[in-house]
């Protein structure tokens, strides 16, 4: 749990800096994303400093992210990614002077009180290896990613926005399962592994998803089916198909915890995108403090 953690802390924080950094692509050359997945934005974010510091805390997240998925069950693992939401509040107080309304430092204590009761309640890694046509469903899964951001681009702006977060929350989640498919590094056994495939498409398409949805709609929105997406699938599909159980007696108590934590994440969706303090001034009521 310590390194699902340490994840959530790194992309929590990250999540700062490739805001900034997005915003900033954006209006650089006064040119808005394209419809669905807009990857001029995307290269016009990697000429951002913060961009790139934040991308670098998402490698090392990553790291930090594989190492959790090799020794607890994908639904742990979720509810602690998703808990980045209460980090990037934190950090977004902390860091660009946000003011969080007295529900939200509630909320943040909510994703904790979660986390601590998965922490008791979750056991060890499914022992079960993943089937060929797990492997092949996943890597479909990636490419889907990328069919809902052109589809996206046909909606209107609130259902744009949940469906390129609910997309990006997907990609993420094809990530979270395909690290448990990948059983050898090999070359001769990774190179005809489709779940090594699916995982460079899915985390691909969810970047690409996530940037274009922080830029161009409701950050709440976005964020909120990001959470959905990078939680549910993964966890159930950990259950099923991968044999991720909790300690004996306490499947309510996982349950609750993990119910617990992505509500508390939920209530944080705005800080999917850190706001900045001129907004952040501009959402309290007038003649405060």
């Amino acid at each position: 749990m310590v390194c699902a953690l340490g994840a959530a802390v790194c992309f929590g924080t990250a999540t700062v800096f490739q805001a900034v950094a997005a915003r900033a692509a954006a209006g650089a050359d006064g040119v808005q994303a394209g419809p669905g997945g807009d990857a001029a934005l995307l290269l016009r974010a990697l000429r951002q400093w913060r961009y790139l510091l934040g991308l670098g805390l998402d490698g090392v997240g990553f790291v930090l992210q594989i190492a959790a998925l090799r020794s607890l069950p994908i639904y742990a693992v979720g509810a602690a990614l998703a808990s980045s939401l209460a980090v990037t509040a934190v950090a977004a107080a902390r860091l660009l002077r946000v003011r969080l309304r007295g529900t939200e430092w509630a909320a943040v204590a909510v994703v904790c009180a979660g986390l601590a009761l998965l922490g008791l309640a979750s056991g060890v890694e499914g022992d079960k290896p993943g089937s060929a046509a797990l492997k092949w469903a996943m890597l479909a899964a990636g490419l889907a990613v990328l069919a809902l951001g052109a589809v996206a681009g046909r909606l209107p702006e609130r259902g744009r926005a949940l469906l390129l977060g609910l997309g990006a929350g997907l990609g993420f989640g094809v990530v979270e399962v395909t690290v448990r498919l990948i059983d050898s590094l090999a070359p001769a056994t990774l190179f005809t592994n489709p779940a090594a495939y699916a995982l460079v498409l899915g985390g691909g398409a969810a970047f690409l998803l996530l940037t274009t949805a922080l830029q161009r709609g409701s950050v709440t929105t976005a964020t909120a089916g990001m959470v959905l997406g990078e939680t549910l699938g993964p966890a159930a599909i950990g259950v099923v198909w991968l044999g991720d159980r909790t300690r004996d007696g306490l499947a309510w108590l996982a349950v609750l915890g993990f119910a617990v934590a992505v509500a508390g994440a939920l209530a944080l969706a705005r800080f999917g995108e850190a706001p900045t303090p001129e907004s952040a001034q501009d959402q309290e009521p007038a003649g405060s403090a």
